[in-house]
């Protein structure tokens, strides 16, 4: 609960907060252990910071420990995320609201691109990584090709190349290192077929059963059963961190679903990255929102807060599946150097796919028109350049000053953009 409090700043600051209290602090495990047990939840999908969180729990205290970490991992920030949900809904037609989201946007749009050039210093390594990188951009940004697609042939990539051609891969990757200091203080995991058959039981059961209930009561277009299929499906192919779901995400809520609007989105995002807790956390203001706008019967509020409890779900429930389920397997295959090759080729790809979802937020944020030109089986998005909004790019190239060369902090960044950007549209 303390580290959900007081985990800002994205998976990066969660992780290291929880290093300092777990392993500084109050040494329930040692450096060895928590590195081991990151390296390992890098390779589940969902996010890799909840997901440490209940696989520390399960290793210290099993089932029970895991429920515990978990889930009070989250709640702080999924309180704070439903509320804000509300407040935005309500009061989002305000000029005054209007004005702070103005500069929270461009702030927005600077953090990730700052992600991007984090994300690449250390995955790009080699030029098979640059490669892979770039096909990744490409293949998404040109041909929209689907993520889960991109993240499957990078991971196969990667496979291949420790088997084929294992220079073309970072150094890390080509090792198979296993430390085990701490593994004789902790107690024996041991793989058990009958064990897994009864987590996987419960855990699909409490994912699955509720989507199929709705199906078959409001049917399959209904909002909440559209929301509960597409992010169980995210749940399944979300590798790479927040960052890299975002541009999944985005493209799928806004394009296909049309639950909200480009500008919107990036709402949603300021306001996770304002907030306690996991960034993925950002699914539930999508939620709301859907379930908003397409209330049915019901008031508003209410199918936005319904949407939005059952998106955080629908997403975090899997994520104890993966952890009950596999990690008793995942510590038998620790040193694997396939699977260290194909996490080094799918974090390549995420530089990729943060990349389409920098380009693409940055049209949507500093433009007001973007119009798609097709060719030769491509589709390239295309801004009017006379529609630029000459106070979006000041405040984004300012806060990107603010946080590459005067490294300013994430939260000092989005407020003083958010001050900058309310006077600009209310005084200028």
């Amino acid at each position: 609960m303390k580290i959900g409090l007081l985990s800002f700043g994205g998976p990066a600051g969660q992780i290291a907060l929880m290093h300092r209290i777990l392993v500084e602090e109050k040494r329930w495990l040692d450096e060895d252990r928590f590195l081991h047990a990151l390296n390992y939840c890098m390779l589940l999908p969902g996010p890799e910071a909840q997901q440490l969180a209940t696989y520390i729990g399960w290793l210290l205290h099993r089932i029970r420990g895991g429920l515990t970490a978990g889930i009070l991992f989250i709640l702080p920030g999924a309180l704070v995320i439903l509320l804000l949900s509300i407040l935005y809904a309500g009061f989002q037609q305000f000029a005054l609201t209007q004005a702070i989201f103005f500069g929270i946007k461009a702030a927005v749009l600077a953090i990730v691109i700052e992600a991007i050039l984090r994300i690449g210093r250390r995955a790009l390594k080699t030029q098979f990584m640059y490669l892979i990188a770039a096909a990744s951009f490409l293949a998404i940004f040109l041909f929209d090709v689907s993520f889960p697609l991109i993240i499957a042939s990078a991971g196969l990539l990667g496979f291949l190349g420790s088997r084929l051609r294992p220079q073309w891969l970072p150094a890390g990757a080509r090792v198979a290192a296993a430390s085990d200091s701490a593994g004789a203080a902790l107690p024996p995991t041991r793989p058990s077929l009958a064990r897994a058959i009864r987590v996987s039981a419960v855990c699909l059961a409490l994912w699955l059963l509720p989507i199929a209930g709705l199906a078959a009561w409001l049917g399959t277009n209904h909002v909440f059963v559209q929301e509960g299929m597409f992010y169980s499906k995210m749940a399944v192919v979300t590798f790479g961190g927040a960052y890299a779901v975002l541009a999944y995400m985005a493209q799928q809520a806004v394009d296909t679903y049309g639950w909200l609007e480009p500008g919107e989105m990036l709402d949603g995002l300021g306001l996770a990255e304002t907030t306690p807790g996991p960034l993925i956390m950002v699914v539930q203001f999508v939620g709301f929102l859907g379930a908003y706008r397409n209330p049915g019967l019901l008031d508003p509020f209410v199918a936005g807060t319904l949407g939005a409890l059952f998106t955080t779900w629908v997403t975090f429930v899997p994520c104890f599946l993966w952890i009950f389920l596999g990690a008793p397997y995942v510590e038998a295959l620790r040193g694997n150097r396939a699977l260290a090759a194909a996490l080094s080729a799918i974090t390549a790809a995420v530089v990729g796919v943060i990349l389409n979802l920098a380009i693409w937020f940055g049209m949507h944020v500093m433009f007001g028109t973007v119009n798609e030109l097709a060719f030769w089986g491509a589709t390239l998005s295309v801004p009017e350049l006379v529609t630029l909004d000459p106070g979006s790019l000041f405040l984004t190239i300012a806060a990107l000053l603010a946080m590459l060369r005067f490294r300013a902090g994430m939260l000092v960044t989005l407020a003083s953009c958010a001050l900058v950007g309310t006077a600009w549209q209310l005084v200028l």
